[in-house]
């Protein structure tokens, strides 16, 4: 059944071959783009017409592949054009997809009045878009005139990907990202007018005239009055997905962000349940960024929109899209540069806003505040467009940036909890409102606030605003305030701040006193993977053992058909490790690495850090190592013995790679002890508490794992690697979720465990830590090794030299010595003088120079952090 407008509704094969017609002569021509070795990427861009005196402009990216293959329509955000989304696109060209991406009407090289996605404008550009696409010989058709097709985008990109699988049933799968299911309940959530992003909003799209007329009368109107009405709630609903969410029955993947007052987290909640219901796989991803900043984890997102569109548009049913549920969370800041350093949670079905419950009580008599007259001063959470990234990130890191105003709001606050809380959804809480107006508009949020009333934090700044008609007469009213995903630790309190003013909103200009008081606790979702205390454990606690002594005797009857094990190598028998041409493809590759020719070998009583970044192969190194997959090349051998799965060696080595997985309903000390029983190995063995004593989990160790926050669950993992006091130890990131005194104390126990002639492995992104910890670094990028070597060897070959001085040297020596041949910079220190050289200085010439110029010279060394090494050799690889 075709699900489009009426309007479109004709011949496809006819639509099509006038939209080529009317291609702009000269402007279609086609160039061939590669970068770094990657195969070449062919493009055409060119005019296309929409028969309504519009014309879009398109660019249309095939790699070399030969042969018929899928589609995908990528749109780009408010405001920019399909320049935005070139990168992404070149990338999917390469992986086999024909690709088409277009700016929408009014932006870009594209003419006509913006819509906001009008189904009669917008909605119908792309859907002729794919009629173009079903004419191209190279795309993969279902049937005459319907090619298989997906669609990918961000925000008004994301958007128009929803409405046109509403509208055309030729869409396959979808990728839409942070954006709106309801266009009338982001700009006017509860009943009141987000003043602030929609004057951005018009803003961006080069103001009011540049819109359609009725789009610049409705956003006038309601500018000015302050209040949205019936017509402009009914006009921005007709262009969303909601409109047509019964029709949208096509594999989704929706994308979030947690950083978003524009379209918060409720939009794609609201989606996901729609389309879910009408029978469709659904998948939501929060990710840390959004509209209001963060980091928008570009390539692991794009990534999975890639495995999406693998599976169901390629139909190959054995790629991996990603757990049904998937929240990123902040762990921390990272070395260097300051950024945070992100790790996640995941659930194997999507839990919603609101699943389960906890009551936390709050105290708070009935409170009056006021409206001010003009609602100024008015009280600051987000600020979109102004530093509002700034503000959300702030916030992730536990700083206080809101600012609410004596005497216009209430609050009310729970006893210190006694235990972590991780908050992944919107509470809620019930209040009875009065007003000395017909009205009250009210702005709900829920502080963390630290011991000693420590300034409270906002997670991710979001505030609930909520309009209150009838409060005269008084009114009880059930606030559900903004999705989060935000842990609160044991000694900290929760507080619930109803205040009447926010610089985002409109506000009433009358004054007014509302008189507010609580009628319920607050209540939080269950965390995830936690049941409710009256749940029945789950199914799985009782078979589990059951299926593993299958599989147990499953694997020794088996263990006749093994392949042969090639003999331990006597001369490397006190060898901890050597890895040697080391290789392992990416899956369904036959020239993609992730692991090339690697080399390396570790020594006892080394602590030997295993650097690179993101994607340089380093986790796939430690699962070859942990016998997890197996090596399309090359050897690793361990104390001689080489590595398969279930080498009897690997008794030898602890491990904590990719987590750790632990039975939600037994405590910490019982999962160890389980684990260890399981080894079938003596309990003094085990030195059960100096692992405990490093995880540091206190009396937490008494209570069951699903109560941990993810900070617990690490220390948890690493104390489960260390228990044995293996000769190998190996950690993947230990130190995410560890706060700084753990860390210290982390680094202490690597170098103390070394110092007994045990070796640790230990892969980290933190470099000053590694730079403290390590003895020995191995970098990898793309697969490859970079160098290898002791700490101090590395550092030291900088360009960098630290000139020890007697006295220190006045500001005209220091502009004498930058100036002299072969300096790039001097810098004054408390310890002499800083010096950059370039490609021709020496130290022999700068010492020679200085000694010349009076300046006390005591001692000339190298002067660089790991870091600058770091990047440095990073950069020489790429």
């Amino acid at each position: 059944m075709d699900l489009r407008l009426p309007a479109l509704r004709r011949p496809r094969r006819w639509i099509a071959a006038a939209a080529v017609v009317v291609v702009l002569a000269g402007a279609g021509t086609w160039n061939a783009v590669a970068s770094d070795g990657a195969p070449a990427v062919h493009r055409t861009d060119q005019l296309i017409s929409t028969g309504d005196g519009v014309r879009i402009d398109t660019s249309y990216f095939t790699g070399d592949d030969s042969g018929r293959r899928p589609a995908v329509l990528l749109a780009h955000g408010f405001g920019g054009s399909q320049k935005d989304v070139r990168t992404q696109a070149e990338d999917l060209a390469r992986d086999g997809y024909a690709v088409l991406t277009w700016s929408a009407r009014g932006f870009g090289g594209s003419n006509g009045k913006i819509g906001l996605n009008d189904p009669k404008g917008e909605v119908a550009d792309a859907s002729k878009l794919i009629d173009w696409l079903a004419e191209r010989p190279e795309v993969q058709l279902d049937r005459t005139g319907d090619p298989r097709v997906g669609m990918a985008g961000a925000s008004y990109g994301g958007a128009v990907s929803l409405l046109t699988a509403g509208y055309d049933d030729r869409v396959d799968a979808i990728a839409p990202a942070i954006t709106y299911w309801n266009l009338a309940d982001a700009l006017f959530p509860n009943g009141v007018f987000k003043k602030l992003w929609a004057g951005i909003f018009i803003n961006t799209g080069g103001g009011c005239d540049k819109f359609e007329k009725q789009l610049c009368q409705m956003y006038d109107r309601v500018a000015e009055s302050g209040t949205p009405d019936a017509a402009a709630t009914k006009l921005l609903e007709e262009r969303s997905p909601v409109a047509v969410g019964d029709r949208i029955k096509v594999p989704t993947l929706l994308m979030q962000g947690q950083t978003d007052s524009l379209f918060p987290l409720d939009q794609a909640d609201t989606a996901a349940k729609a389309i879910k219901a009408n029978g469709a796989p659904v998948d939501v991803d929060w990710i840390s960024g959004g509209h209001d900043g963060g980091d928008m984890e570009v390539d692991r997102v794009q990534g999975r929109v890639q495995s999406w569109f693998d599976r169901y548009l390629k139909d190959e049913k054995g790629v991996d899209t990603g757990p049904a549920f998937r929240v990123t969370r902040t762990l921390g800041l990272g070395s260097g540069d300051g950024e945070p350093r992100l790790g996640s949670a995941t659930e194997d079905t999507y839990p919603g806003l609101t699943s389960g419950g906890r009551s936390i009580a709050l105290t708070g008599r009935e409170q009056r505040f006021d409206n001010p007259a003009g609602s100024s001063p008015p009280a600051i959470s987000a600020l979109p467009g102004l530093g509002g990234g700034g503000l959300s990130q702030l916030s992730s890191l536990g700083v206080g940036v809101s600012l609410d105003f004596p005497g216009q709001f209430a609050s009310f606050e729970s006893a210190p909890l006694r235990e972590d809380l991780q908050i992944t959804g919107s509470p809620t809480v019930t209040v009875h409102v009065k007003s000395t107006s017909e009205d009250a508009v009210l702005f709900a949020k829920l502080y963390d606030v630290g011991p000693g009333g420590a300034q409270p934090v906002l997670p991710s700044q979001l505030v609930e605003p909520i309009r209150v008609e009838g409060a005269k007469a008084g009114k009880d009213v059930r606030i559900t305030l903004p999705a989060i995903d935000h842990e609160v630790d044991d000694g900290h309190r929760l507080r619930l701040v109803l205040a009447s003013t926010d610089l985002g909103y409109a506000s009433p200009t009358a004054p007014a006193t509302y008189t507010v008081s609580q009628q319920s606790g607050l209540t939080v979702p269950a965390p995830l993977g936690g049941d409710t205390a009256a749940a029945a454990l789950p199914a799985w606690v009782w078979w589990l053992p059951l299926a593993g002594a299958g599989l147990a005797l499953a694997l020794l009857l088996g263990g006749r058909r093994r392949t042969a094990t090639p003999a331990p190598d006597p001369a490397q028998a006190e060898v901890p490790l050597q890895i040697t041409d080391l290789s392992k493809r990416y899956a369904k590759s036959a020239d993609r690495y992730a692991v090339r020719d690697l080399t390396f070998r570790v020594e006892k009583g080394q602590v030997l850090g295993l650097l690179g970044p993101n994607g340089a192969g380093k986790t796939t190194t430690l699962r070859m190592l942990m016998g997890l997959i197996k090596p399309d090349a090359g050897e690793i051998r361990v104390f001689g013995h080489v590595i398969r799965p279930g080498a009897p060696v690997l008794s030898r080595v602890g491990a904590f790679v990719e987590g750790a997985g632990f039975l939600p309903h037994l405590s910490g000390r019982e999962n160890l002890e389980l684990y260890w029983r399981a080894t079938g190995r003596p309990p003094e063995d085990a030195h059960l508490d100096e692992a405990l004593k490093i995880a540091g989990l206190g009396d937490a160790l008494s209570r069951a794992v699903r109560t941990y926050s993810q900070g617990m669950r690490q220390r948890l993992a690493i104390a489960q690697a260390m228990l044995g006091l293996p000769d190998l130890l190996i950690l993947d990131e230990p130190t995410n979720g560890l706060d700084p005194p753990q860390i210290r104390e982390m680094r202490e126990v690597m170098i103390r465990y070394a110092a007994a002639g045990r070796t640790v492995i230990v892969s980290s992104h933190l470099l000053a830590e590694v730079e403290q910890s390590c003895t020995h670094l191995v970098v990898m990028d793309h697969g490859k090794l970079v160098q290898a070597g002791p700490v101090k060897e590395i550092i030291g070959s900088g360009d960098t030299l630290l000139v020890g001085t007697a006295t220190p040297t006045d500001e005209p020596v220091v502009e004498k010595v930058a100036a002299l041949p072969g300096v790039v910079s001097a810098v004054s220190t408390d310890d002499g003088l800083l010096v950059r050289l370039d490609a021709d200085g020496s130290a022999q010439r700068l010492v020679a120079e200085l000694v010349r110029m009076d300046v006390p010279v005591e001692s000339v060394g190298p002067h660089r952090r790991l870091e600058d090494a770091f990047l440095t050799l990073i950069g020489e690889s790429a």
